[in-house]
């Protein structure tokens, strides 16, 4: 249960610099611990609505005290895919509308995942932020797979055709090729970002860590520095950033961490000085017991020569 919960999260999304509309959508709820970023597909019709309708049905969907979180992940993105679906068959302005989107569902100390697309999930563990999903794009796949870096990938023309997506046609919760999940343990001093490619073409990894890095207690100054980091390099596309820090979690170049770092040193330091004033105490003793045992020894020989 996440009644209590102590990871701190911000959701923000922003329509960019070059588009009019905003078609992301982004969703933060500690208490249930649901966490989600939908991104509607850019040439479509209604991407923004497709995107609306996958956060209704999602958040409606999940509920962690009824069982398997997994399969409830698949269900609900499953339902989100044929509401969007039906919803385009009965209107002709919505007809092809679709979106990718990246969930993320914590229970207690584990974090089950559910993708679709190319937005993404990085776990950010020890000073490393490590991506979680696939993209589910030829670019992607040529990134993943090392024939692409990931400035190439970043630079390429088909960056953004991908070949999953949430509503173009109905689904089932095990299709294969469709929803991809896991689940792992989140640690109380581990981060997740969950983002659209609206940061993750802006940005490279390395520079999304460097911003995480200042985390120092408000996770929606970060959400908001990759947000405005993405605009600053050129703001392409939507953008939309889900940041959630773990109750443990300090940025590796924030205050609070060198604060953290100074204090194990002194605390390092005083165990050390105890270690070494107990190790004194037992030499001076065994010092004074042997002189003591030589004294007897002398004075029992002097006694009965």
């Amino acid at each position: 249960m996440n009644a209590a919960a102590a990871w701190k999260s911000a959701a923000l999304t922003d329509t960019g610099r070059h588009r009019t509309k905003n078609e992301d959508r982004v969703f933060a709820d500690d208490a249930a611990g649901l966490f989600l970023v939908v991104d509607g597909l850019g040439g479509h019709p209604a991407g923004d609505q497709a995107a609306e309708t996958a956060v209704s049905v999602i958040t409606r969907e999940i509920d962690v005290s009824r069982g398997s979180v997994e399969a409830q992940v698949r269900s609900a993105i499953a339902s989100a895919n044929n509401e969007i679906y039906r919803l385009s068959q009965t209107d002709a302005d919505l007809n092809g509308m679709a979106c990718v989107l990246t969930l993320a569902v914590v229970s207690d100390d584990t974090v089950t995942l559910g993708h679709v697309g190319d937005s993404r999930l990085y776990l950010v563990w020890n000073g490393v932020v490590r991506k979680l999903t696939s993209d589910h794009s030829p670019v992607g796949e040529w990134e993943d797979n090392g024939e692409l870096t990931t400035t190439e990938a970043m630079l390429h023309p088909r960056r953004n055709e991908v070949f999953r997506d949430v509503g173009s046609r109905e689904r089932k919760p095990d299709d294969p090729g469709f929803i991809e999940t896991r689940s792992l343990p989140f640690h109380p001093a581990a981060a997740l970002l969950l983002c659209s490619d609206g940061l993750s073409d802006m940005l490279t990894t390395s520079e999304i860590a460097d911003i995480i890095d200042r985390y120092d207690g408000d996770a929606e100054a970060v959400a908001s520095q990759l947000i405005g980091a993405a605009n600053d390099r050129g703001g392409t596309d939507n953008v939309s950033v889900v940041f959630v820090a773990g109750p443990d979690f300090v940025g590796m170049r924030s205050p609070a961490f060198e604060d953290a770092r100074a204090r194990h040193a002194i605390t390092r330091t005083r165990s050390g000085m105890s270690r070494w004033r107990s190790v004194t105490t037992r030499v001076v003793w065994l010092l004074i017991g042997i002189v003591l045992g030589m004294a007897i020894w002398a004075a029992r020989e002097r006694l009965f020569r």
